[in-house]
């Protein structure tokens, strides 16, 4: 059963205009014009070695984040998840098959960004089991969040905070605009954001060749176990 409704949620996100735009084509785009145009300093090397790390840590936030608030909130305005709750499909296998569909699209993801990354000459270096601990982390971390979200508010409130905490972080989570462009308190701040704790930790990983990056993977960590908690204690499915 959790294989099929994976599945089937997967199909959905998928066949979604708005999602593919938030999920494939935002990011794409970002990489592609930003590693091609000199408008960001991203300091010393290739920017495509800068820009890559942050353009994965939000193709991650894009699926686990804002496209499930998204679209868990209007299935739960619309009763799809009152409906789901009271069929033989659990709602922890419901939720486990939701994680599976955001791993799943999580892959193709990162598949495409990186031969897109390949192309534009990229040159990664580090330990690919630090890569995959930031990855998981950083989808659970903001698994948990986008489902306190969508089942704390309305469909409508979750749609424009779920846009607008995608655009803020985009800007002010070290994604683009290295955090070193900030000033020094702001960031201290934005360097706590998963966002940034995942950003910054690829980078690391990925650009310098860095080892296990266990600041990073320790906010993540905290922000994983903060939000799934919450999320657990607060969704409502009505």
């Amino acid at each position: 059963m959790i294989a099929t409704q994976a599945a089937l949620e997967t199909k959905m996100l998928l066949r979604n205009g708005e999602q593919l735009l938030l999920t494939v084509v935002i990011p794409t785009l970002l990489l592609a014009l930003f590693s091609s145009v000199d408008i960001v300093d991203t300091g010393a090397g290739e920017a495509v070695d800068f820009l890559t790390p942050g353009i994965l840590a939000l193709a991650v936030m894009s699926t686990a984040f804002t496209g499930q608030a998204i679209a868990t909130g209007f299935e739960r305005r619309y009763g799809v998840l009152k409906r789901l709750a009271s069929s033989p499909l659990p709602r922890w296998a419901l939720m486990t098959a939701k994680t599976a569909s955001v791993l799943v699209t999580e892959v193709l993801q990162i598949l495409l960004l990186t031969v897109i990354a390949f192309a534009l000459g990229w040159s990664p270096h580090g330990n690919p089991a630090a890569v995959v601990l930031l990855l998981i982390l950083g989808t659970a971390a903001f698994s948990g969040l986008g489902l306190l979200m969508a089942g704390t508010l309305k469909a409508e409130a979750t749609l424009a905070a779920a846009n607008l905490v995608f655009l803020l972080l985009l800007v002010g989570g070290g994604v683009i605009v290295p955090l070193d462009k900030f000033p020094p308190g702001a960031q201290d701040v934005l360097g706590l954001l998963p966002i940034s704790a995942l950003s910054d930790g690829l980078r690391d990983v990925l650009q310098h060749g860095a080892g296990m990056p266990w600041a990073d993977l320790g906010i993540l960590g905290v922000w994983a176990v903060v939000g799934l908690t919450a999320a657990g204690k607060f969704f409502r499915w009505e």
